[in-house]
């Protein structure tokens, strides 16, 4: 498959960034910040390869899906694709703050 399938880096590096800030993101926020359309796309890949704790809500009528972290996680402890490396080192001040861990396998509503 060519990687012209493949969500930019800038789609991943806004959805990892925004999820590890604590924030919800549903696709319109995507599309506003980055013009992004593979948000679900991109919410697989961090749960699948990347281990992420990302809990999914359905709202509304449209029954749109809402992702943000688990309560309990970590962003520090959490592995991030190529794309969002250097995200690592932003969120890095964030372990000073006392957030609790436990990112691995811990899914909370």
């Amino acid at each position: 498959m060519s990687d012209q399938w493949y969500s930019n880096p800038t789609q991943v590096y806004f959805a990892c960034r925004a999820l590890a800030l604590g924030k919800t993101l549903n696709h319109m926020d995507v599309i506003q910040g980055v013009r992004g359309w593979r948000l679900g796309a991109i919410v697989h890949t961090l749960r699948s390869h990347y281990g992420w704790p990302i809990v999914t809500e359905y709202r509304g009528p449209e029954r749109i899906g809402h992702y943000h972290l688990a309560k309990t996680c970590d962003p520090s402890e959490l592995d991030f694709p190529p794309s969002a490396q250097r995200l690592a080192a932003e969120l890095e001040a964030l372990r000073s703050k006392g957030r609790a861990s436990g990112c691995r396998g811990a899914v909370d509503g």
